[in-house]
C-alpha cells in the first residue's frame, strides 16, 4: 500500500463460476469495515450458479476516510484509489472475456457510494447496477463530474427514509442523475428500516441478475 495509492494491493476475492468459463459477471464492493468476503456472501442470494462474481478488498477495510458527504479532496487520494479499483475489477472481467454489458456493479453502504460514483463517472451500457444504502459522493452532486450513456442499462437503488448515514434527498439526487445519463431506473424508499439490506432488495436484483447475458 502506497499513500498516493492506498488500493493499489487490492485482492479480489471470487464465487460462483471461473471468470474464464463464465458469460456473465458480477463486481460486488463492500462497505466500511467489512470486507470482501461478507459483501459475496449476496452471491448466495442470487438463483443462478454460473456468474463469475469478483469482490475487491479495501485497504484496512474501508475504501475512503471520511463521509461520503464530505468534499471529494477530504477523501483523497483514498477516493481515486478507489475508483480504480473498480475499473481494475472491470479489466479482469472484460481479459475474461466478459464485457461491461454483461456486468452487474453492485455495492452496499460505502460500497454502494463508491459503485454509483464510479458507474456515473463512467455511464456506459453495463449488464445492471445495484446500490443498496448508498448515493453519490460529494458535499453536494456535481452533475458536470458525470457523463456517458447508461443506455438502458438496470438500476436499482434503495434505501431506508430514515438511514442515520444516507439522506434521503442524497438518494433521489443520485437517482435523477443516473436516470439523466440513460439508465433504467427503480428506486425503492423503505420507511422507517435500518441501514441494511432487505429481502425486497434482494429480489429486484435477483431480476437483474436473471437478465445478465440476453
Amino acid at each position: 500500500m502506497s499513500a498516493d495509492d492506498p488500493h493499489a494491493d487490492a485482492r479480489f476475492a471470487t464465487a460462483g463460476a471461473d471468470p474464464e468459463d463464465a458469460d456473465v459477471g458480477a463486481v460486488l464492493i463492500h462497505g466500511r469495515g467489512a470486507t470482501a468476503q461478507s459483501v459475496l456472501g449476496l452471491a448466495e442470494e442470487f438463483e443462478r450458479d454460473d456468474v463469475a462474481y469478483l469482490a475487491p478488498q479495501a485497504a484496512n477495510r474501508t475504501w475512503y476516510p471520511q463521509s461520503f458527504l464530505a468534499a471529494t479532496d477530504a477523501n483523497q487520494p483514498h477516493l481515486d484509489s478507489a475508483l480504480g479499483v473498480l475499473s481494475r475489477a472491470l479489466d479482469r472481467l472484460a481479459d475474461a472475456g466478459i464485457g461491461a454489458e454483461n456486468v452487474l456493479l453492485l455495492g452496499f453502504s460505502q460500497g454502494a457510494c463508491l459503485t454509483t460514483e464510479y458507474a456515473a463517472r463512467h455511464a456506459q451500457r453495463y449488464g445492471g447496477l445495484a446500490a443498496f444504502s448508498g448515493g453519490l459522493i460529494g458535499e453536494a452532486v456535481e452533475r458536470e463530474r458525470y457523463g456517458g450513456d447508461f443506455d438502458g442499462t438496470p438500476a436499482f437503488v434503495g434505501c431506508s427514509d430514515s438511514d442515520p448515514h444516507i439522506p434521503e434527498e442524497r438518494v433521489h439526487a443520485t437517482t435523477d442523475v443516473l436516470r439523466d445519463l440513460g439508465a433504467d431506473i427503480d428506486e425503492r424508499i423503505y420507511p422507517d428500516a435500518p441501514h441494511g439490506i432487505f429481502e425486497d432488495e434482494i429480489e429486484a436484483v435477483n431480476d437483474i441478475v436473471n437478465g445478465l447475458g440476453e
